[in-house]
């Protein structure tokens, strides 16, 4: 693929702006490793698109434009995972049976044991102690996106653990334990 004149001088102006680009989008995402992905992600667009920049159009103003659109995805993309996260919460904590903790057997503490430490961190606090993955996120420093995905595999985790302990296949058969631990 040959790159013509004008678009290779427009790629290098915008190049040549990508420290100040990156200060822009830095002010605006507080996660730095997400403002250098928007920023890529920006300028793959702006090559996909350069033949929609007009000749009287300033090349830095209109991949500003590109930039603001691309937070804005941004945080709707958040937006709409969050949501989705504290529904499943939700969900998964209407079917959980409160009666069902006082019956579960020794099985599951030492599944817990078992766990590395930021798996039981993540169960601890989110699954037995009620707290909520944004809040949880926030207190380890860390996205909601990445402590929901620790909480998988935490839970994943135990649920292994709990088969290689007593057998069980989920911990709701741990209700009626037969490996009496």
């Amino acid at each position: 693929m040959t790159i013509s004149a004008p678009a290779h001088d427009t790629a290098a102006r915008l190049a040549a702006q990508r420290s100040r680009f990156l200060q822009f989008l830095r002010t605006r995402v507080a996660d730095p490793a997400n403002a250098e992905d928007i920023l890529q992600a920006a300028y793959v667009k702006a090559i996909e698109r350069g033949a929609q920049l007009r000749a009287t159009e300033s090349s830095v103003a209109w991949f500003y434009r590109i930039l603001r659109n691309a937070i804005a995805d941004y945080y709707r993309r958040q937006a709409a995972s969050s949501r989705a996260m504290d529904q499943w919460t939700a969900d998964w904590n209407e079917a959980y049976e409160p009666e069902l903790e006082a019956e579960v057997c020794a099985c599951i503490q030492e599944a817990l044991r078992a766990l590395r430490p930021a798996y039981r961190v993540a169960i601890e606090q989110v699954d037995l102690g009620g707290e909520s993955i944004d809040s949880f996120a926030r207190a380890q420093r860390t996205t909601a996106n990445n402590a929901s995905v620790r909480l998988h595999r935490a839970r994943t985790a135990v649920a292994k653990q709990i088969v290689a302990i007593c057998g069980a296949n989920s911990i709701h058969e741990c209700a009626d334990c037969t490996c009496r631990r």
